[in-house]
């Protein structure tokens, strides 16, 4: 078995389990993320994940009763949107499924203007000339992003662009002037199928707002004619006739014992950042660790890696039968930063890594890893960070590296950072939890064994 490299074997135990790969123990401390979520409201539209039927997906209009999760939405509010489409029931390979989203004043006063702030969208694989794609390629663990975009899946890409300041060409439009009365088209998006083998397209839309005025959104899905959008008037009827998109995946009750099903989200969430500064309880910078630290990414009901902490944004309303809490935190940022500081005598070398253990609750003296990688993908997407150097000492500056990391893998270094006695640096990083991604993954910093 191939330790691994940074890591003396004494820090390692290793338990066999019968017909399955080698569990490695790394013993470690694994702490609770400092910091917490804001109080943005997110818009989460991702049950169904596979969209069967024609329908409103999400709708926070008032008067929809059972069709409706009655938020206000007024001055910064996020949307996440994440859906698949695998051809009509009758296996056209022409049929195109279609995303609306509609906006509207709450009041019959006075128009309210509705601001793009940031946002991108991508489909998994493109189908004509101009639409943006991110098809699920078999990247390598970690692969540094340059002049070109890199990405697996639509997830991966908008969290790219999200962190890179990019957007999508199909976000053209970034102010609305929603007038009272009838609900505005803001956007129109296919999710087309023609061509592909199989049937099989999906599509990522992440957007932050910010409106003048209370508003009401909606996201709905129908079938077009011949490649052709449904007219304006139909996505109208479809929210006024309350007519739902089958949901799907119903979540095991809170507080159940046994297995636990987590299901997906519609609903709206309270939370869209995670902003912090990682130091020592009690501390304002962190010491130069002589063993290995982690905070959980992402930490879950059941996988809070012995910390107790569930970083799961609540939701503030959500349709029944489907999750009760955001558990994967998908489109939050994590903006962390680590004031490090070298309080030894000696000077010391550090890794900074985001890992992909083995969840469960266990204990805080250690995570779990797998002594292979044939487990399934759990993390891709990217990962910005400021502040860490190569091998030689050289500042990097601002870089952002793709990782795709499987089940209880270690990732691999993101770069290291050498501090003198004495020497205090800061590191950032930066990443939005892609769609796609399987929680909990970790931050470690860990210091670098010297030959």
């Amino acid at each position: 078995m191939k330790l691994a490299p940074l890591l003396s074997a004494a820090w390692l135990t290793v338990m066999g389990i019968p017909g399955a790969a080698e569990v490695i123990e790394r013993q470690q401390s694994v702490r609770p993320l400092p910091g917490a979520l804001d109080s943005v409201l997110m818009v989460n539209d991702n049950n169904p994940e596979l969209i069967e039927d024609d329908g409103i997906l999400i709708s926070t209009f008032p008067d929809g009763e059972a069709a409706s999760v009655p938020v206000v939405l007024n001055g910064r509010f996020d949307l996440f949107s994440h859906h698949v489409y695998a051809g009509d029931a009758e296996g056209s390979p022409s049929s195109t499924l279609w995303l609306a989203v509609l906006a509207a004043p709450l009041g019959n006063d006075a128009p309210v203007t509705l601001q793009l702030l940031s946002g991108s969208t991508s489909l998994s694989q493109a189908t004509t000339p101009g639409q943006t794609q991110a098809p699920f390629l078999p990247l390598p663990s970690l692969m540094p992003e340059t002049t070109d975009v890199v990405a697996a899946g639509p997830g991966s890409r908008v969290a790219g662009d999200l962190l890179a300041g990019r957007s999508a060409a199909e976000l053209a439009k970034r102010r609305w002037t929603l007038a009272p009365g009838s609900p505005t088209q803001l956007l129109l998006l296919p999710i087309p199928v023609a061509g592909l083998d199989p049937l099989l397209n999906g599509r990522n839309l992440q957007l932050r707002f910010n409106s003048s005025g209370p508003v009401a959104m909606a996201i709905l899905a129908a079938h077009g004619n011949d490649g052709n959008p449904p007219s304006e008037q139909h996505w109208l009827q479809l929210l006024k006739d309350q007519h739902m998109s089958s949901k799907e995946h119903q979540p095991t009750p809170r507080g159940s014992k046994g297995k636990i099903i987590y299901s997906r989200v519609s609903g709206v969430q309270v939370g869209s950042s995670w902003r912090a500064r990682i130091t020592d309880p009690g501390s304002s910078v962190l010491a130069a660790p002589k063993t290995p630290i982690s905070w959980p990414i992402s930490s879950l009901e059941r996988g809070t890696l012995a910390t107790n902490q569930v970083q799961t944004a609540e939701l503030k309303s959500f349709y029944p039968g489907t999750a009760w809490a955001a558990h994967g935190n998908y489109g939050v940022e994590y903006d962390l930063t680590l004031p490090l500081e070298n309080n030894g005598p000696a000077a010391v070398t550090l890794q900074l890594s985001l890992d992909s253990p083995l969840k469960g609750n266990g204990q805080a003296s250690f995570l779990r890893f797998r002594d292979d990688l044939n487990g399934p993908v759990m993390f891709r997407g990217p990962v910005q960070t400021t502040g860490l150097e190569d091998p030689e000492g050289v500042p990097k500056g601002r870089q952002t590296q793709h990782l795709v990391l499987r089940q209880g893998q270690k990732g691999p270094s993101l770069g290291q950072l050498m501090l003198k006695p004495g020497e205090a640096k800061q590191v950032r990083v930066r990443l939005v939890y892609p769609a796609d991604a399987t929680p909990p993954q970790v931050i470690t910093v860990q210091p670098v064994k010297q030959s």
